[in-house]
């Protein structure tokens, strides 16, 4: 389990988004990345968190967030 007050400051390394608890993972909720939590230890690495459906790669996730970050 997670400590509260290192889920209170941990963020998702590619986008800054703020990550929620859920079972044994972490989850950016505005992207859909999840970061696995390994006996107790967050993996907080960009390439093996598990992508969200239907995007293949992180570049491909990368060049989402760019395209929105611009629109808005």
């Amino acid at each position: 389990m997670i400590d509260k007050e290192l889920l209170d400051i941990i963020i998702c390394p590619l986008t800054g988004d703020k990550l929620r608890l859920e079972g044994n993972k972490l989850i950016n909720e505005k992207w859909g990345l999840k970061y696995l939590i390994r006996k107790g230890i967050p993996i907080m690495l960009i390439d093996q968190a598990e992508l969200p459906e239907g995007v293949a790669s992180v570049e491909e996730l990368k060049k989402k967030i760019e395209a929105k970050r611009a629109k808005d």
